[in-house]
């Protein structure tokens, strides 16, 4: 009674575009590749530089700990590191936990 015939031959007529599936997948995709490019690959390659500089750590470099001290490499083994934290203070590290490695020499003091 309500429904005149106009609408029901409407509801009849929609067909399905087999581009619709496809056009509608593709700003996904380009989401996508702009993440890949903007955040996921400067994050492997920020990791990876790390891990080099991890597994190059040697005597004398100033290395950042996972929990935030900051240490002078005095002895290296092959899954630790010793560190010096201050005058007859010396700690070991497992190298994994290493976040930051100022090889030595590299920088000069703020008051020279």
């Amino acid at each position: 009674m309500f429904i005149t015939p106009a609408y029901a031959q409407a509801a009849g007529a929609a067909q399905a575009n087999p581009m619709g599936g496809v056009l509608g997948l593709a700003p996904l995709v380009l989401i996508f590749i702009a993440f890949y490019f903007l955040m996921i690959r400067p994050q492997q390659k920020r990791m990876k530089e790390l891990q080099n500089a991890v597994n190059a750590v040697k005597k004398g470099d100033q290395v950042v700990t996972g929990g935030g001290l900051i240490g002078k490499v005095t002895k290296v083994d092959e899954n630790e590191v010793e560190l010096e934290l201050g005058p007859n203070v010396k700690v070991r590290a497992i190298k994994a936990t290493l976040t930051s490695v100022k090889p030595a020499g590299g920088a000069k003091p703020a008051n020279d």
